[in-house]
């Protein structure tokens, strides 16, 4: 008999790498292909769903939202960040201890590994693969930033698609999301799911232990504990609902 499996949705940037700091020309380049713009009005990224930065985008430099330039920005993204995969590889890196905590989960058979980001699709495995980490993980049940302007929801849909690939019931006593924001704990607990804060990013520990997740970790260095961490913040083992730490 196999045994119930716990979801795993990863954060990217900022928990799984670093991209080494393309994302703002990658911006500039699409916002240029579609509407023959420049970058003059930056927004703020960490945490928000592509859709939301984009909509953003626009609003700030006075061009009308719709459908068709949406999906136009998506594809002249992908288009930048697959033509600056060089740079990213030179100037950016997997963070300390992610290839290992990742091969590690992808071994069990009690878990599903996927991703819950605001970048599109094809970004997010562009980025994922030119770090070497693109075989951990199960894009088609993954969720992303041009589902939903809203990240929570994402939670749910990753449920969802992960639940119809695996044929098991995915809740938040069994689902864990692992991020770098406040936001990303927001987005967890509204949409169903126990959190894993890193303060890998731009967030310190004590500002991650004040969104409230279930445990706040320095980084994924210590592949051990932070397997037993996402274990046990499942809720499969019977430790209790909320915990915290810094390690």
């Amino acid at each position: 008999m196999s045994l119930p499996r716990t979801l795993v949705l990863w954060d990217i940037d900022h928990t799984l790498i670093d991209a080494g700091g393309v994302t703002a020309d990658t911006y500039d380049h699409a916002l240029h292909a579609v509407t023959g713009r420049r970058m003059e009005h930056p927004v703020k990224v960490a945490g928000r769903t592509e859709r939301a930065i984009v909509t953003e985008i626009f609003q700030a430099h006075d061009v009308e939202v719709s459908d068709r330039l949406l999906a136009s920005f998506y594809v002249a993204l992908a288009e930048a960040f697959a033509v600056r995969e060089a740079v990213m590889r030179e100037r950016g890196r997997a963070l300390e201890g992610a290839r290992e905590v990742l091969a590690e989960l992808a071994e069990r058979q009690d878990v599903v590994q996927s991703v819950l980001t605001g970048n599109t699709e094809p970004v997010s495995i562009g980025k994922l693969t030119v770090f070497g980490l693109e075989g951990f993980v199960d894009f088609e049940v993954g969720a992303y930033g041009t589902d939903h302007e809203d990240r929570a929801a994402l939670v749910t849909l990753a449920q969802e698609r992960a639940a119809g690939k695996y044929g098991e019931s995915f809740t938040a006593r069994n689902t864990v999301l692992v991020g770098d924001t406040p936001n990303d704990v927001r987005a967890g607990h509204e949409g169903g799911a126990r959190v894993i804060a890193v303060a890998t990013g731009f967030n310190d520990a004590g500002v991650l232990s004040e969104a409230g997740p279930e445990l706040v970790l320095g980084d994924l260095a210590d592949t051990d504990a932070v397997v037993r961490a996402v274990l046990d913040v499942s809720g499969t083992t019977g430790v209790p609902d909320r915990m915290s730490g810094d390690r």
